[in-house]
């Protein structure tokens, strides 16, 4: 099963998690990772996207981190609208047989999030002035690792 959701609304991170879908006898691992707004100088975090496009693209990355790892299952929940620090933006859960495929895939679809995914943010700082925000160097430089397929 691979699944994703574009949410508006707050999700509820441990619900999530006891929901994921499991084989019951194949699963042996699931990696999860939960991303949260960061308040560093921020009082807002806002997220737009291209409905339809965002859903399609981040499937495509689910699927090709499934050529290259074993996975049964990938969930993406991510967030649009406006977000206050300390709000979950981002929940992604893979399961697979072993830990070494799940993690490796949880990894590759973060990636993806982080520097490809058709999602654009803006941030408000403290004096109420909003700007756009580009990927970071380091995140490039950690999907530039998968090579060319990270960021198709």
């Amino acid at each position: 099963m691979f699944a994703v959701d574009i949410a508006e609304q707050p999700f509820d991170v441990a619900a999530l998690a006891r929901d994921f879908p499991r084989s019951s006898d194949d699963t042996g691992a699931v990696a999860t990772f939960t991303g949260y707004v960061r308040g560093e100088g921020i009082s807002a975090l806002a997220l737009e996207h291209y409905p339809g496009m965002t859903e399609q693209s981040i499937l495509d990355s689910i699927h090709s981190a499934a050529r290259r790892w074993p996975v049964q299952s990938v969930q993406v929940v991510h967030r649009v609208g406006e977000l206050g620090p300390g709000e979950p933006i981002v929940w992604l859960a893979v399961g697979s047989a072993h830990r070494a495929a799940a993690f490796s895939a949880c990894e590759f679809v973060m990636d993806y999030l982080k520097v490809s995914a058709p999602l654009w943010k803006r941030e408000c700082d403290l004096a109420g002035h909003w700007r756009w925000v580009d990927a970071k160097t380091t995140d490039e430089d950690r999907a530039r690792r998968w090579g060319r397929d990270a960021t198709a």
